[in-house]
């Protein structure tokens, strides 16, 4: 199906608002997840509400939480999401974190036990779009790892996300590196999975420990795992990740047994510079523009259109889809419906919504 994003948006808000959800927390969170759909990241879009409605009827998300400082200290903060909706305490956080390093020039914040946070690389654009470099790391708490350590055998950790954004000149597109240190997000699994689609080569492993492109692996017991990307190096990094997200935030790092079903946490250690720093910000950009250029003007290989920076395949998926609708596979539909139903929404009335 090909869903016109703001009817889609209007579905997921009705299903928070129906959950309990007030208008306001309702209509953020919706857009922030279309956001993540239009972006071409459906990992992190409207797949996540049936999750959502998990949480709120396990009492795991708090609906009505609010942000609170657990430590201030000149360029560092330490907030708690007290579990609540992640796009409002996320967007909350970074504009506590934004204020402070326009004043101090650099900032750095440890928000933890938010509930899922959403595309991380939305901060980040929110970071660079107020003129600083936003460096993100993220770790999860939820009921089960997905990710093998490199040389191992089963799952010991989550995806572990990292971005970075660069600010640019004035009319001019960031530069946004954002990923999961897995070889792809959880996710984006969860939507192969749901059409039918094969994995591609060297994404996951079976219960034995075998390469696999079988994303049912991570469907049935004993469950498979993840990989790292780049092997060690994506191992490496999602180390790095957990200690500095989880543990340098205290917000928690994997291990703890007993999670609960529908709990999905997430802390971050965000970093903002103010690329004038060290009074060298108008070369700063200069520099990221001719570098950009350079490297753009590289002639595409074979079966390439063009080459691109970091964000930009984001930028064209989110001309395409609002131009042609987002779509969305038959399995996510019918779990979108059974999450409206679970709270109140009967499917004439969603299908009203979404316009069919």
């Amino acid at each position: 199906m090909q869903i016109p994003a703001e009817r889609l948006a209007n579905l997921a808000q009705t299903i928070f608002e129906r959950g309990g959800a007030d208008r306001a927390t309702a209509t953020q969170v919706a857009e922030k997840l279309i956001e993540a759909n239009l972006f071409g990241h459906d990992s992190h879009g409207v797949g996540m509400v049936p999750a959502y409605v998990l949480g709120i009827q396990e009492d795991q998300l708090k609906l009505h939480s609010e942000l609170t400082v657990e430590h201030d200290h000149g360029s560092f903060l330490l907030v708690n999401g007290n579990a609540g909706f992640g796009q409002v305490m996320a967007k909350a956080a970074m504009e506590l974190a934004i204020e402070r390093a326009k004043k101090l020039g650099v900032a750095v914040l440890g928000l933890k036990n938010s509930y899922h946070i959403g595309r991380v690389g939305a901060w980040a654009e929110m970071g660079a779009a107020a003129g600083f470099i936003a460096i993100h790391y993220v770790n999860v708490l939820s009921r089960t790892s997905a990710v093998a350590p490199y040389g191992g055998s089963d799952s010991r950790f989550s995806t572990n996300p990292y971005c970075t954004a660069l600010p640019v000149k004035e009319g001019r597109d960031p530069i946004v590196l954002d990923m999961a240190t897995s070889r792809v997000a959880m996710g984006k699994v969860r939507v192969a999975h749901n059409k039918g689609e094969k994995m591609m080569p060297d994404a996951l492993i079976d219960s034995a420990g075998n390469p696999t492109d079988d994303p049912g692996v991570m469907y049935t017991e004993p469950k498979g795992a993840l990989r790292s990307m780049g092997l060690h190096k994506g191992y490496g990094l999602a180390v790095i990740c957990e200690a500095l997200a989880g543990g340098f935030t205290s917000g928690g790092m994997f291990g703890s047994e007993g999670v609960p079903q529908g709990r999905i946490i997430n802390n971050m250690l965000a970093v903002l510079i103010d690329p004038n720093a060290f009074g060298q910000g108008e070369s700063f950009h200069a520099e990221v523009e001719e570098f950009t250029g350079w490297v753009k003007a590289s002639p595409p290989a074979p079966g390439v259109d063009e080459v691109m920076m970091p964000g930009d395949p984001e930028r064209k998926s989110k001309a395409e889809r609002l131009a042609n609708g987002v779509p969305i596979d038959d399995t996510t539909f019918e779990d979108l419906l059974a999450a409206g139903e679970a709270v109140g929404l009967d499917r004439g009335e969603a299908m009203r919504l979404i316009g069919n």
